[in-house]
């Protein structure tokens, strides 16, 4: 039976604008599961990315609790939230947020700096996490001379490398084209179902949360549906492989 790593209850955030109050969310309630999949899905204003925040100690709550692997996330100050971070979460951004003056080995490994990690052990995880997201020869190169698929790579790279209880993923595809998302949603996926990775990605795409295990709706700061899609989106990452092997198929052919 697997186990709940996040539990949300009666979550709620009020922002004050003037003397009106904005409910950015609203009494939301949710667990997800150890080694899971869910993607939160919701337009533009919808409170999936206050929602994010939330989760990953960004922002406070106005009330309710956040569990994370056991601990109440609420409860803590901005320095032991810092810790938790490093301790326990991985981050993979849109916009990659990778440091140009350095290599892929040295983008990953920079997270384990702040754990007090040595240069050697440092630089062996890197290359391993670079490896296993299928960037090993591309070691030494720096963001500049990377495709954006390449650079998200590493993205998800860095944040896999503290081998983090939960990775959030922040619309991880929206500045790639549909051949090169299609290649991260394998990516990750491998990684959730292989590694046995937790991952929470926010999205406003239906067809990128349809690979998710599991969809949470959210509209106005509430959710509206909590859909087990598992089977679905196995049978549509079956389909997404089997399109890219006869597409190898045409090409080798011809």
């Amino acid at each position: 039976m697997s186990e709940p790593v996040i539990v949300v209850k009666n979550l709620y955030k009020i922002y004050r604008i003037g003397t009106n109050k904005v409910r950015a969310l609203d009494g939301v309630d949710f667990s997800i599961n150890r080694g899971e999949f869910c993607c939160i899905v919701g337009a533009s204003g919808s409170g999936k990315s206050t929602l994010l925040n939330m989760l990953a100690g960004l922002e406070s709550p106005t009330k309710g609790e956040i569990v994370i692997a056991g601990e109440h996330i609420e409860e803590k100050n901005q320095s032991q939230l810092v810790m938790f971070r490093q301790a326990h979460v991985g981050f993979v951004f849109q916009s990659y947020n990778l440091l140009p003056n350095m290599t892929a080995v040295e983008n990953v490994s920079l997270p384990l700096t702040f754990q007090g990690v040595s240069r050697k052990i440092r630089e062996q995880r890197a290359r391993k996490m670079l490896n296993l997201v299928g960037l090993g020869k591309y070691l030494d190169h720096r963001p500049g001379q990377m495709s954006g698929g390449q650079q998200q790579r590493v993205g998800i790279a860095r944040a896999l490398v503290v081998k983090p209880e939960i990775v959030f993923a922040d619309e991880p595809t929206g500045n790639l084209d549909s051949n090169t998302t299609n290649d991260i949603l394998k990516l990750i996926w491998q990684i959730v179902h292989e590694q046995g990775q937790t991952m929470v990605m926010v999205t406003h795409d239906n067809y990128l949360a349809g690979f998710g295990d599991r969809i949470i709706h959210i509209l106005d700061g509430k959710i509206t549906d909590i859909e087990d899609n598992r089977a679905r989106a196995k049978e549509q990452m079956e389909a997404l492989i089997r399109k890219d092997r006869e597409k190898e198929n045409r090409k080798d052919a011809s």
